[in-house]
């Protein structure tokens, strides 16, 4: 059964530090690229960073420099360190493959920043 669980968001100040987790009960994992995916309050939900199975990262402008993507292949996590949080980060973080399966998609983990 495919199964991505999301974890680690909650209430940051600005400036704050928060790390996400992404369980994932995928087939073929080790050779999956992965992404981090965001949806603010009224917004589209938008790509914000991306690893593949090699390893290389990639990030959307907005994030380039306070957050960072990393994946456990042993364990079959994806994570996303975040720092120097800003009020406009905040909204439901999400993991899913890259291109997106859209059965993939979880219940997400909510991220919040106060300003």
């Amino acid at each position: 059964q495919v199964q991505l669980v999301e974890s680690g968001g909650g209430l940051v100040q600005a400036g704050g530090s928060l790390r996400l987790s992404c369980a994932a009960s995928i087939g073929f994992f080790t050779i999956t690229t992965m992404s981090w995916y965001r949806q603010a309050p009224g917004k589209q939900r938008e790509l914000v960073a991306t690893i593949t199975s090699g390893g290389t990262t990639n990030y959307a402008d907005s994030v380039k420099g306070r957050f960072t993507i990393s994946r456990d292949n042993g364990k079959n996590m994806v994570y996303l360190q975040m720092n120097s949080l800003k009020p406009e980060d905040t909204g439901v973080y999400y993991c899913n493959r890259n291109p997106i399966r859209r059965d993939y998609w979880g219940q997400g983990t909510q991220v919040t920043v106060s300003s």
